[in-house]
């Protein structure tokens, strides 16, 4: 059995099998036992759960997952790297490789064929430049997991979990929280990774909320209102919304105004504020007006 818990030791690996990491790939392998543990615990896992397993490396989380769960269907991109992943899954028995790129599957298949009738559990060490199109997809699917355990950029984890107003407050902040209850499990340092990532690490949870955080008419239209008033950072909400490009108009344009004024007083909301001192609630408000007022 190949060793996995260094990076010494998994460099070591990687050169006998005439193999490096890609950086193109945004390849950063973990090599940390403690770190493994700790996000396979953030699963929750009891050996009735499936689980699903975004971006495989050399299996060393994959390992950890399958001595945990019923069964684990794990996703590889790298098609260098799978001899060697499957090499180091020998006896692994619970575990199905998949080698393609996750961003291009059939989700609903997917997770049909991973979960079958019930919720499972999505494990994923991703590449950081593509962690924003990966959980966009996942949160369109909430409906078929229970818990979600992320391996991000800390700076991403911070975003994740912040409060309305703070500097790491965005879009994508209120896209997280209004579809999950988002939790820092814990910090990885950069020390146990191969090669060495420029930045630090964090696990990121998430579970569910269904249908959502705060009650709206139409989900997507309230983030369309969150995208437009991040947009425009250093512009009043008003004039944000008035401003938003296209996908995110709200159907008014510049000369609106007194709509757009109206809209935001009976929401309860003054419109000289910047769009990142709102909370979801405040958002959801201005949704529900607009919803309800097709005149306004």
């Amino acid at each position: 059995m190949n060793d996995l818990s260094s990076p010494k030791q998994t460099g070591d690996l990687l050169r006998a099998h005439g193999l490096r990491p890609q950086k193109r790939l945004g390849q950063n392998f973990l090599c940390d036992r403690n770190s493994l543990e700790r996000i396979a615990d953030a699963g929750n896992l009891t050996l009735d759960t499936p689980v699903l397993e975004i971006g495989a490396g050399l299996g060393a989380l994959t390992q950890t997952l399958s001595e945990r769960a019923a069964r684990v269907t794990t996703i590889e991109i790298d098609g260098a790297l799978i001899p060697l992943l499957e090499e180091n899954l020998v006896g692994y028995d619970n575990v199905r490789v998949i080698a393609e790129d996750f961003l291009r599957l059939r989700r609903d298949k997917l997770f049909d064929e991973a979960f079958g009738e019930t919720k499972g559990v999505i494990v994923a060490n991703i590449p950081y430049y593509i962690t924003t199109p990966i959980i966009e997809r996942l949160l369109m699917h909430k409906d078929r997991w229970s818990r979600v355990v992320l391996l991000v950029q800390e700076e991403f984890a911070r975003r994740a979990v912040a409060k309305a107003g703070a500097d790491e407050c965005g879009a994508m902040t209120h896209f997280i929280q209004y579809h999950t209850k988002a939790e820092i499990v814990g910090l990885v340092p950069r020390s146990v990774f191969l090669p060495v990532p420029e930045v630090g690490s964090a696990i990121l949870a998430l579970t569910p909320i269904i249908p959502g955080a705060v009650i709206v008419e139409n989900e997507e239209r309230l983030l369309h209102i969150v995208r437009a008033a991040f947009g425009q950072r250093r512009k009043t909400l008003l004039n944000a919304l008035l401003r938003a490009p296209a996908p995110f108009e709200l159907g008014f344009t510049i000369d609106d105004r007194e709509k757009a004024e109206e809209l935001l007083l009976k929401a309860g909301i003054d419109g000289t504020r910047r769009g990142e001192t709102l909370t979801l609630e405040e958002f959801a408000r201005i949704e529900r007006v607009y919803e309800n007022n097709p005149a306004v």
